[in-house]
């Protein structure tokens, strides 16, 4: 078995017994990036050197018999939206395409604390915003599964990393499914912690309200050891929660004797895929079968959450990309006045969604419109909270489709933006509500493509979105999801 072939959790082991070498498991996975990422394009910014140096680094300390982090010397890559001192943060956009931030991300920080190489900053839609990694600025993604397709979005170059073995771990961003769609659409584990748990100082912003880092890993034990890094209150972070965090890797035992599991009415749609719906029901009857309470749940107000967060996350973008205006840093157009540069900086520094999504928010916080729109869309928000909290006052888990359809084909929808958004329609509520939600491979399609399932519970239990994800993943080897490249003799896969 080749290195870049394990698990973290294995590879974990393997360095802290003195197995293998981190240096060597960096140079496997650099080899597979080289390989294969050509055609796949997951990396904006790959960062080999760097990678090894800190191999190195932590081979020296381990030889020394120095404590160390259990995930010393594992490789793990990172959404480009992520502040990376000394190193390009671009969001995929013209605007940061030059742009060095001066400081590390708090995530950033623990990652490099405990020895981690950074292998590279992956691809993603423009600021975050995106359901397909086609918006990015350099280039679009493809789905491994099929390079005709794409691997969702916005954090597509995190999964595309994970599922292809170029990375053993990734961090992604997910504000409406940015993280949860790509797992779903490339057959991976993919965790939106709740609102907070995780600190956002050092990603760049789209929607504050809504935004959250996230893992991307094969297995649930993998996303445990990420969490118990990243995870934790940080003073820099006004909406950090103040509490204290356990041990997410005891989260292997697998019981679900007694567990009360809602199957979300409105996550198996009849308008959704077939294969989709009945992947997620046989999902909920083998949680029945080892003696889970399963109830069908539905939640009122899912219809409306589309709208809410199309209104709110505009909203936000429109505030918070104020800043790119040529003056203080990013790209910087020239004009005749302060309004021309202002224009062309933006008119030229921006993709075409973005804009989209600054006028919809400008338009719904402008005079006379902001207690129609904006103020309307937050008190629905308010009230798909309340669902939330009645629903889990009588179940602990709830469960339904990571997406409606399996990934789709590069270009199908980017002429349409209506049905683009419609494919985040199953994980938007969740975001809206603040709650964690867990997308886990739920088995292979008819097309050869993967299918996602999500999991959700109440605020601050990760741990059992990663104790049922565990139950899943004894029904089925991790490995087995993983799709099979090969290089043609024309050097494609």
């Amino acid at each position: 078995m080749k290195l870049y072939e394990h698990t973290a959790a294995e590879l974990s082991r393997l360095l802290q017994a003195k197995e293998v070498s981190s240096v060597d498991v960096v140079h496997s996975f650099l080899e597979r990036i080289g390989l294969f990422d050509p055609h796949l394009k997951a990396f904006i910014t790959p960062t080999p050197l760097m990678a090894l140096d800190t191999a190195a680094e932590v081979d020296n300390r381990r030889m020394r018999k120095e404590k160390m982090h259990p995930l010393a010397g594992v490789p793990v890559a990172v959404k480009d939206n992520i502040s990376t001192r000394d190193l390009r943060t671009t969001c995929a956009s013209r605007v940061l395409e030059n742009y060095v931030p001066p400081y590390d991300a708090t995530v950033i920080g623990n990652l490099r604390n405990a020895g981690m190489p950074l292998l590279g900053k992956t691809n993603m839609d423009e600021f975050a915003m995106g359901s397909s990694t086609e918006n990015s600025a350099f280039f679009p993604t493809r789905n491994p599964w099929d390079l005709s397709r794409v691997p969702g979005g916005s954090s597509g170059g995190s999964a595309v990393a994970v599922s292809t073995a170029m990375a053993p771990l990734a961090l992604g961003s997910d504000t409406g499914g940015s993280i949860r769609q790509p797992a779903s659409f490339c057959g991976v584990t993919g965790l939106r912690p709740t609102y907070g748990r995780v600190s956002r100082y050092g990603l760049i912003a789209f929607a504050s309200s809504l935004d959250q880092i996230g893992t991307l890993t094969l297995t649930a034990l993998d996303c445990a050891f990420l969490m118990n890094l990243i995870a934790g209150y940080d003073p820099l972070d006004s909406t950090s929660l103040p509490q204290d965090e356990p041990d997410y890797t005891d989260c292997t035992d697998p019981e679900v004797k007694g567990l009360r599991v809602g199957v979300i009415k409105q996550n198996v749609s009849a308008g959704f895929d077939r294969e989709v719906t009945d992947a997620v029901l046989k999902a909920a009857s083998l949680l029945e079968k080892n003696r889970a309470e399963v109830t069908e749940v539905s939640l009122p107000l899912t219809d409306y959450g589309l709208g809410a967060y199309y209104l709110i996350a505009p909203s936000e973008a429109s505030s918070n990309l104020g800043r790119y205006d040529g003056v203080r840093y990013g790209y910087s157009a020239e004009g005749s006045s302060v309004e021309a540069m202002f224009s062309r900086t933006r008119g030229e520094g921006f993709g075409s969604e973005v804009k989209r999504r600054i006028m919809i928010g400008t338009y719904a916080l402008s005079a006379g419109y902001y207690d129609a729109y904006y103020l309307q869309a937050m008190k629905v928000r308010t009230l798909i909270r309340h669902d939330y909290e009645a629903v889990f006052k009588n179940f602990d888990l709830l469960i339904g489709a990571s997406s409606p359809t399996p990934a789709f084909k590069i270009g199908e929808k980017t002429a349409d933006p209506l049905q683009m958004y419609l494919s985040d329609v199953c994980n938007i509520t969740d975001s809206l509500a603040g709650v964690p939600s867990l997308s886990v491979p739920a088995g292979i399609h008819s097309s050869g493509l993967p299918m996602g399932m999500q999991l959700t519970a109440s605020p601050l239990r990760e741990k059992l979105l990663l104790k049922v994800a565990s139950f899943f993943e004894q029904e089925r080897d991790p490995l087995s999801l993983r799709p099979q490249l090969e290089l043609s003799e024309g050097g494609s896969p």
